[in-house]
């Protein structure tokens, strides 16, 4: 597997100094080596053909910001639109979704932060039976317009639009963030007390178990099983 993962943005400085940057938290999550782009500092492949897969990680930014990067990013999704597999998490999920003709808005439920749990209502080949999944969130903006091809597989009250599949391309993506280990997850939610309600109920919520592996390898099965690649 050919994994490149464009990088769109980066922990804390401090958080960075201690767990790493996000494409490293994505190798050890589904046990694959990838190379890395910064789509922030303007790099991206020459060519969509260069890798089979793509994943996008979180950011900071917004897909409605006016930053010169996004749109790039936008046209080079839809350049390998059925030409390679897409992974999207967060902003990774937000921004295929707007590249796809859906619709991302910061939401007027505010920050969704802690351990979050998300009902799974509909089962992919490369999940298990699960009725559920357990993982950090830590968003303000939320798909509020599901494109067409983009089937819900993951639903709640809060997010309403979680988690997605393609039908017209091998494509998934996640509102959560199970590449965050409890330990990160706490020091990020610690690190912005002055920006989320409730900082220690959101850590608290952490001590309780996820299913953040469970969550890897069901991306790294999308990935590595040929049945879901563009020429199947």
């Amino acid at each position: 597997m050919n994994l490149a993962i464009l990088e769109t943005g980066a922990p804390p400085p401090a958080l960075e100094e201690r767990f790493g940057r996000y494409p490293a938290m994505f190798e050890r999550l589904i046990g694959l080596d990838a190379r890395s782009y910064d789509v922030q500092a303007g790099a991206l492949p020459a060519d969509v053909g260069r890798h089979d897969a793509y994943l996008i990680t979180g950011s900071a930014a917004g897909v409605y910001d006016d930053l010169p990067w996004i749109p790039r990013l936008i046209t080079f999704l839809r350049a390998a639109k059925g030409r390679a597999k897409l992974v999207g998490i967060c902003f990774g999920h937000q921004v295929m979704a707007q590249a796809f003709g859906g619709r991302v808005e910061k939401s007027d439920k505010g920050w969704g932060v802690g351990l979050h749990a998300y009902p799974i209502v509909r089962h992919e080949a490369w999940m298990d039976p699960v009725p559920l999944v357990a993982a950090p969130a830590s968003h303000q903006d939320q798909v509020v317009a599901a494109p067409q091809e983009a089937e819900l597989i993951a639903s709640t009250l809060f997010t309403p639009y979680a988690g997605f599949a393609w039908r017209d391309q091998p494509a998934i993506s996640f509102q959560f963030h199970p590449e965050m280990s409890p330990d990160f997850a706490r020091a990020l939610y610690d690190s912005r007390r002055d920006r989320i309600p409730d900082a220690d109920a959101a850590i608290a919520s952490l001590d309780a178990p996820n299913d953040n592996a469970r969550i890897g390898e069901w991306i790294r099965r999308f990935l590595v099983t040929p049945e879901f690649s563009p020429s199947s």
